[in-house]
């Protein structure tokens, strides 16, 4: 920002939107560029926001949840949904696995108890 252009105001001068992105990408260039040198890291953090958008989604369209238990069922449903698609699955194959009884490869592997408990 050009000081010349101050009129007696106090405070810093507004800097424009693509000023502030620069001066974020300056701060956090590894973090930004982390997908370059590490593979195991996404190329975006947005998988978060993508599993809980069809519940937002729900509650917005519908206002709310008739009852916690509804609520408890759709987040269960899109938990799997999610976990399956994560494990290359589509959503139908998950569904027609689930609702014939055969229990998915992720759902059957051996959990080892922790052994300080």
């Amino acid at each position: 920002p050009d000081e010349t252009q101050r009129e007696g105001k106090r405070g810093k001068l507004k800097r424009s939107k693509s000023r502030n992105l620069l001066e974020r990408l300056r701060c956090y260039e590894a973090d930004v560029l982390r997908f370059l040198e590490d593979p195991n890291a996404p190329f975006t953090n947005n998988q978060g926001e993508r599993d809980i958008r069809m519940l937002k989604v729900h509650q917005k369209v519908s206002g709310c949840f008739r009852s916690m238990g509804g609520a408890n069922i759709l987040c269960r449903v899109r938990s799997y949904l999610s976990t399956a698609t994560k494990q290359g699955l589509t959503s139908s194959e998950a569904m027609t696995s689930l609702f014939k009884g055969e229990p998915l490869p992720f759902m059957t592997e051996a959990i080892t108890p922790n052994q300080d408990e």
